[in-house]
């Protein structure tokens, strides 16, 4: 009786992905192709016009950046607080914040980086009463590269959260073996941490890309749109006030799963190569 009923929530399982998933794809693909009058790519051209050209531009560099930040400064933040000499309460408070903070995103984050370092903000206001006026010296909040920095406060403990079983599995007999043949803390990790952490960073890095690349909420609610990006562009096409342009957002849409497809697959295709690493109990 155990493999009918396997089967009824496979069945199930394949329902839903066709409902919720595979469906709406196809009615986008198809919308964006066409018209009153049938087949037309003019919406798909559209996409190569300037505004959709810097919409895509935007989008690629505040991911990029903000998913190399997370790597980085995720990467390490995980690695001090899973040494052996660390205190196990630091792990414990990083942990817990990081689950937290990596889904702390929308108009709360925004509003919390507004109070604190909008141009009347907390920590702005304390700045230029000892003489620092961020303002003045180029940095604005409201630019890209103040939506960068608030994308990294959820990218960075995101990224502690997925690589910290990566570092977990590092075998102990690795680095004792390269100790007994002579080798630096240095040339441990050159030699042997990173390359076999390599996979599961790169894997890591293609996740936090996508997680900033799909964000709306807390651009939106930040700059109000006045920063074009794919996901600001879909919401103005379809509910601006002038015109409605379902197809064009359809084919932003596209565009964005397609962006999106290639993402999971190259992060399935390093997964894959990262758990050859994992440590078998």
């Amino acid at each position: 009786m155990k493999a009918p009923i396997a089967w009824v929530f496979i069945a199930a399982f394949l329902v839903v992905c066709a409902v919720f998933l595979i469906a709406p794809t196809a009615m986008l693909a198809v919308q964006a192709v066409t018209d009153d009058d049938g087949l037309t790519l003019q919406y798909v051209a559209t996409l190569g016009e300037y505004r959709y050209r810097v919409a895509f531009a935007h989008s690629l560099y505040l991911s990029l950046t903000s998913a190399t930040v997370g790597v980085i400064a995720g990467g390490l933040i995980a690695f001090a607080v899973l040494k052996p000499d660390a205190p196990r309460l630091l792990r414990v408070v990083v942990t817990s914040f990081s689950a937290v903070a990596a889904n702390f995103a929308g108009v709360p984050l925004a509003f919390a980086f507004i109070a604190t370092l909008g141009s009347l903000g907390m920590l702005t206001t304390m700045l230029k009463n000892i003489g620092i006026d961020l303002y003045a010296i180029g940095f604005s909040l409201f630019s890209i590269t103040g939506l960068t920095l608030v994308y990294s406060y959820f990218q960075i403990p995101l990224m502690v959260i997925i690589i910290t079983p990566a570092i977990e599995a590092l075998r102990p007999s690795w680095r004792e073996a390269a100790e007994n043949l002579g080798a630096s803390s240095v040339q441990y990790w050159r030699m042997v941490g990173l390359p076999v952490l390599a996979p599961s960073l790169l894997a890591a890095w293609i996740l936090l890309f996508g997680s900033a690349f799909s964000a709306y909420g807390t651009a939106y609610a930040l700059t109000s749109g006045n920063i074009s990006l794919v996901t600001t562009e879909i919401s103005a096409v379809l509910s601006g006030n002038v015109s409605s342009e379902p197809q064009v957002g359809a084919a932003l849409s596209v565009g964005m799963i397609v962006v999106m497809v290639l993402v999971l697959a190259a992060s399935h295709i390093l997964a894959a190569r990262a758990s050859r690493w994992t440590v078998k109990s």
